[in-house]
Parts: structure tokens; sequence; C-alpha cells
């Protein structure tokens, strides 16, 4: 084995010294060539074929789009690791407190719709229910699928690990209180999916571009119900697009990207077409929605036009 003088030895650490600053600096620093998408495993797949779509247009900017949860996502543009922060929850106000003690300073636009879906294994016999109904389910109020008018055993939880904005949303907006110690925590939607579609007695939630294939058709196994905000309420089905839009389904959501400050080069470039006809054709390509009319003015106030 050869041996290193100390001169050797000294500039060999400092070249590894340096690489490690760089991997930790991320692509903060005024880079206007690549664009780092982190956070929403929700949003990995819509960030990625967006990313493909916007590269495709020009050759000048790269982007890199990896998930790991809203949260992970938004402590790394807090903590200037990221450029733009993919999340499917809004930022909590001790977040905003915590990148504004940071210098950070947040800014919000919304980028697409998501019906969050509820499904069971397709063996449940169950095919729809009120939200009330799904949130004593995963209060653990409800155990069997025989109070529901389903198959007589015991109904198998399936969720998402509570660093997920998906996670926070669902607890917040449908189960109202904390999830029971039942519910199996998974990593990804993907995981769901799959738990769901392998046991006979399972319920889970996630974005509804994770139920249907390629082209569209529901996963096999599966069976995405049909929601009602009460029992006097009309059960609607997110897989029709038009209950997403006009906003009959009960469990749809904002989908937001986070920055520095305004948006601006690369940046905005990048979330104007995200925002443009084609962008949003894009979302919906992925089994997401376009931006409701009232979120499409929010962005314009955002944007200032």
């Amino acid at each position: 084995m050869k041996s290193f003088n100390k001169r050797g030895l000294f500039a060999l650490i400092t070249v590894i010294l340096v690489g490690i600053l760089l991997v930790g600096c991320g692509s903060q620093g005024g880079d206007d060539t690549h664009i780092e998408l982190r956070g929403s495993d929700t949003m990995v797949n819509l960030g990625q074929n967006l990313a493909e779509a916007y590269m495709e247009r020009q050759d000048e900017v790269t982007l890199s789009v990896t998930g790991g949860g809203s949260g992970t996502g938004i402590a790394a543009m807090i903590d200037n690791r990221v450029d733009i922060a993919n999340s499917s929850r809004a930022m909590r106000d001790s977040e905003i407190e915590q990148a504004n003690d940071n210098g950070v300073d947040p800014f919000e636009i919304v980028i697409a719709m998501d019906g969050l879906a509820v499904f069971v294994n397709e063996n449940v016999g169950v095919e729809k229910l009120t939200i009330d109904q799904v949130g004593a389910i995963f209060r653990g109020d409800i155990t069997n699928w025989s109070e529901l008018g389903g198959s007589d055993g015991e109904i198998n939880m399936y969720g998402r690990q509570s660093n997920s904005g998906t996670y926070v949303y669902f607890r917040d907006n449908v189960v109202k209180e904390d999830f029971s110690d039942e519910v199996r925590q998974m990593n990804g939607t993907a995981q769901i999916i799959e738990g769901v579609r392998n046991d006979s007695f399972a319920i889970g939630y996630g974005g509804i571009g994770y139920t249907v294939d390629q082209n569209n058709h529901v996963v096999s196994g599966l069976n995405v119900l049909s929601m009602a905000a009460d029992e006097d309420s009309k059960y609607v089905n997110p897989l029709d697009s038009k209950n997403v839009e006009s906003g009959k389904y009960p469990i749809a959501r904002p989908l937001y990207n986070y920055t520095d400050g305004n948006p601006e080069g690369a940046q905005l470039d990048y979330i104007n077409f995200a925002l443009s006809e084609e962008g949003q054709q894009v979302g919906v390509q992925t089994g997401f929605y376009p931006v409701s009319p009232e979120f499409r003015e929010f962005n314009q106030r955002q944007l200032g036009n």
C-alpha cells in the first residue's frame, strides 16, 4: 500500500472537506442553472413530470425532484438547503416563525389540486362512507367492517408517517383527533396501496393519482370509495374529476410550492410554466387536477398579475 506524505494527506483532506461543504450547501447561493425541489411524496410524480416537461422546453436549466415528506421539504427550505419545497399542506405558523428567525421569507404558490382518496381492499364490501365514519375508523372508534355493512372482519388501517403533509391534512380534516395507535404508518402512498391490496380487511388514504394506472383504471385489488361530507350530503367519487374541480368532493386540497421570497429568474420561470395551460395539463395527466378558481386568484395576487 502506498503511503501519503504530509502534503499529500493535507491535500486529500482538503478535497474531502470541500466536497462535504458543497453537498451540504445544496443548490442555493444564486445558481440559476439548477433548481432542486424536495418534499411531499404525494407530489413526487407530479414534480418529476413537470420537471421533465419544463426541461424539454429549454436546455439552460436542470431540475431535480425528491420526496421525503412535506415536513422534510419545508425544513430544507427553512435551512436554505433547497430551492423549492413541495408540500401537500400549508406551512404551520411555527414553521413560518422559524423561517423568519433564520432570515427566510416563505412565499406560497398553489400549483395543483388533489382529491385525497379513501380506498379499501376490494373484498371489504363497502362502497361509500361519510367523513365522520372514516374519522371514526382511523380514531379506532369503529373496528369491524360489519358495523358499516361490510364483511365481518377487523378493520386494518394504513396511513402515512407523521412528517407527511398527507398525514397532517387527513388528521386535521378527517380524523379531527389523534390517529389510533393501530394505524400502520407507511413511508409513502405507494406502500399504502400495496398494503391495502394485500390485506382483505384494509383501508387506506392517499393522493388519487396513486390509485389509478397509466390507463386511468383503478389499481387491481382496490375500491376507491365515494365520500359524503355527512349523512345528509350526496356521495361523490374522486375518480370523476368534475367532482374535485367543482368542490363537491369533500376531501380536496391544494398542493403547494414554497420558495424563499418572491421567486425570480429560473424559479419564477418554472413556476409560471407549472401554472400555464401546458403545466396544468401535465398535472391532469399525472392524476391531479387544475388549480381551482379560488386559488388561481390567490396565485395572481401573489405573483402580481
